[in-house]
């Protein structure tokens, strides 16, 4: 499972391996969040580095006698086995790893120079799952079976021993079988750019309307100085009613010039516990810095495990990861978790089929546009056709009267060759007038056997088709012209008769 873009970071925050209250916190460095810390002090679980109180929790880091980490002895808080070294050699306590004592000069496989207590909570779940003597007979294999069915299922108690209190089965047990890995989206924003996310326990449309109020507020949490100015990046919906609003930063010198406050820098005074709380008057329940992994943290994430995730199932995973270069794997514990990625799944979901509304709407209005564009260049081409024959008849008719009492050149008789030519080829009886005859017979028999056989359908073709009706108005308009010139004549002789009729005395007798 994938997550959507621009939401990595969140989904990182809700993998908690094996953490208490009171566990150390790291300060923020990074846009990530660690896996199962929680702050004690104005820090935030964000951080690539150590920790300043006791342990050194890494970002996927546990508490001593919780969780159960590949890193020592399934995450027993002494600092031995595999990655105890490791830990103090680089001030990372690995993965589920809690050091206790600083051993110098420690390797990866070396064991401290102070011999470490042993873990009774490993003990107890062992007892718990293999050999319980609660009851002292053969119930007793029967509640061991109990105990790992609760420990595959990652919830209840175990009890195994009169005198010892039972062992509390979180999902974060190495043997909870609700277990997966997803991949998440790497940010890629600078920490130049100065991107800021605050989720508001709102809806998108309230923070929408009120905006503008929102901005005003966070200028005034600022402290109302008037060289910053407060900027919204975005804002989209979140499940559970929520929204995630990205914010910049942007600090005008007095020399004119301009620049975005680093993430860091300005997430660093948002965790202050005075603008916390005004934060959180206002609505805020996480804050976070969009910055981009550094390689070598990058790296550090992929070579350790987390803490009760099985190291050849995250070896799988980076062998799995569809692209490298942009995702991250990320474990999913519980269906809790699984529940909440479906939900920012099916969210991103739903915002792709917005976008895609949309994108759908403008293709349509664009066909529209594009419809109406034809019409209206079909409707230029006849009016420019039109203007062209009406240009052509006017320089005739300037060529006639230019010529007027002229006689006939050499080239204007050729061209008249030429048109008589043209003239007896169209109504030659083995040329076009003979094809237009038969097609006239053609279409004759045509509807005489469509009025017969309904069913039967002729078609003709486009330009043949084009070709008659121009052909047809051809012979429309030389017969309209004969007939203007018979009328004429029918004058003309009308006018000679009553002429000769007038002109002959009345009683004249020429016999």
């Amino acid at each position: 499972m994938v997550a959507p873009a621009g939401s990595a970071n969140q989904h990182l925050m809700a993998f908690n391996f094996g953490a208490t209250p009171g566990a150390g916190a790291a300060n923020p460095t990074g846009a990530f969040g660690g896996f199962g810390t929680t702050a004690t002090t104005a820090g935030s679980t964000f951080s690539f580095s150590a920790p300043t109180n006791t342990g050194t929790s890494g970002l996927f880091g546990a508490t001593p006698n919780k969780g159960f980490g590949f890193g020592t002895s399934f995450g027993t808080g002494t600092g031995t086995g595999l990655g105890s070294g490791l830990g103090t050699g680089l001030g990372f306590g690995g993965f589920g790893t809690q050091q206790q004592q600083t051993t110098l000069g420690g390797g990866l496989f070396s064991q401290p120079a102070q011999p470490p207590a042993q873990s009774n909570q490993l003990i107890n779940t062992a007892s718990a799952l293999s050999a319980p003597t609660l009851l002292g007979d053969e119930r007793d294999a029967i509640l061991a079976k109990w105990n790992q069915l609760q420990a595959f299922w990652g919830t209840g108690k175990g009890y195994f021993n009169n005198n010892i209190a039972p062992v509390e089965f979180t999902q974060e047990n190495p043997f909870c079988r609700f277990k997966a890995v997803g991949y998440s989206l790497m940010p890629n924003n600078k920490d130049e750019d100065g991107l800021v996310v605050l989720v508001f326990n709102r809806k998108e449309v309230d923070i929408r309307s009120q905006q503008q109020q929102l901005v005003e507020s966070l200028h005034k949490i600022l402290g109302g100085n008037q060289t910053l100015t407060v900027n919204v990046e975005g804002v989209k919906t979140m499940p559970d009613d929520q929204t995630e609003v990205i914010i910049y930063i942007v600090e005008r010198s007095p020399n004119g010039t301009s620049r975005r406050v680093p993430a860091t820098t300005l997430y660093a005074h948002f965790e202050q516990p005075n603008i916390k709380s005004s934060l959180q008057q206002l609505g805020v329940s996480f804050c976070m810095a969009r910055t981009e992994l550094s390689p070598a943290q990058v790296k550090q994430l992929l070579q350790n495990p987390p803490a009760g995730v099985d190291p050849i199932i995250w070896e799988q995973a980076k062998v799995d990861n569809p692209d490298p270069d942009k995702l991250i794997p990320v474990p999913l514990v519980g269906f809790k978790e699984l529940l909440r990625r479906l939900k920012v799944q099916d969210q991103m979901t739903k915002q792709h089929q917005t976008r895609l509304d949309i994108i759908s709407e403008d293709i349509s209005e664009l066909q529209k546009n594009q419809t109406t564009t034809m019409a209206k260049i079909a409707q230029y081409k006849r009016k420019l056709m039109a203007l062209s024959h009406r240009t052509l008849q006017v320089l005739i008719k300037q060529e006639i009267q230019r010529k007027s009492g002229y006689a006939i050149q050499a080239d204007e008789e050729q061209l008249r060759v030429q048109l008589d030519t043209i003239q007896c080829e169209l109504n030659a009886p083995t040329q076009f007038k003979g094809r237009l005859n038969e097609l006239m017979s053609q279409i004759r028999m045509q509807n005489h056997f469509g009025a017969v056989r309904a069913e039967e359908r002729y078609y003709v073709d486009a330009d043949l088709l084009r070709e008659i009706k121009q052909h047809l108005k051809q012979q429309q308009e030389g017969l309209s012209h004969l007939i203007s010139i018979i009328k004429d004549d029918l004058e003309d002789i009308k006018l000679i008769e009553q002429e000769l009729n007038e002109s002959i005395p009345r009683g004249v007798d020429f016999g």
